[in-house]
């Protein structure tokens, strides 16, 4: 499915956010097997994440459309008992559903886990008795999926929260994550100076208030909070989910492009 999100997204960000039929199937169709068509293609790419919808005889890309401050942003945390989601599981997930700069839902569980090394004992006090009777790891897992919907998916270093989840998901039934990903240390390195860009270095010198570093809930929290900072100091032609999405990951050169597209003088 990965091949599709990027295809799809390519095609829709050519076509001003709109895809023929024709054209969708296309795409669709290269990546089929003998028992899937491109109507069932559509509903696992709704069903995944990903922001598609279908109006008569054409197919959207909702990001295209809508405003960076109406979209919803799904901003993750993760806590696990190791760094390799093949030998390693989730024992912590935190989750805040931001739209207009504000918290709309959070999301915040254990993971029930029978092995927790000492080592991430001391780096995110997590106890292995806070695990005994948390919900299963499907159960978990499968709350989250429903609590991102087609959100964009938001963390910090959000490489390995999001490759960590897709597997995860991928192992217990879930699907593949479609969710447009946005990772706020990309966003923040294009939006304000700062010597170093970790969280704990940024929770610092913005002055973010913080319940407990290292831990699910909280982090996810203030990787909101930079995400909202970022939003400060926006430049102005960035208007749309895909501007941010694009903005977030363009270099220096494509910048000033857009500027000067925009008429907006450097």
């Amino acid at each position: 499915m990965r091949n599709v999100f990027s295809e799809l997204t390519n095609a829709f960000r050519k076509n001003r956010g709109i895809l023929s039929s024709e054209r969708y199937k296309q795409i669709v169709m290269k990546h089929t097997t003998l028992l899937e068509d491109s109507d069932t293609i559509f509903i696992l790419l709704q069903a995944s994440g990903y922001p598609i919808v279908q109006e008569d005889e054409q197919y959207r890309l909702e990001t295209f459309f809508t405003s960076h401050e109406e979209q919803h942003y799904c901003v993750i945390d993760i806590e696990t008992n190791g760094s390799k989601p093949g030998t390693s599981q989730v024992i912590e997930i935190g989750a805040v559903m931001m739209q207009n700069g504000r918290i709309i839902d959070s999301l915040e569980t254990f993971v029930e886990c029978a092995f927790l090394p000492e080592y991430i004992t001391k780096i995110t006090g997590i106890e292995p008795t806070d695990l005994i009777g948390a919900p299963s790891r499907k159960e978990a897992l499968t709350r989250l999926r429903h609590f991102m919907g087609d959100a964009v998916f938001v963390a910090h270093n959000a490489d390995f929260d999001y490759n960590f989840l897709n597997a995860s998901f991928d192992r217990f039934g879930l699907g593949t994550i479609g969710n447009p990903k946005l990772c706020t240390i990309d966003l923040a390195k294009r939006t304000f100076e700062s010597e170093r860009y970790g969280l704990a270095y940024l929770i610092e010198s913005l002055q973010i208030e913080t319940a407990t570093h290292h831990r699910a809930y909280s982090d996810a929290l203030c990787a909101a909070r930079v995400m909202q900072k970022s939003f400060e100091t926006l430049p102005g032609y960035v208007s749309t989910t895909d501007d941010l999405l694009q903005f977030s990951l363009s270099s220096k050169k494509s910048r000033r492009a857009s500027k000067e597209q925009s008429g907006i003088t450097p």
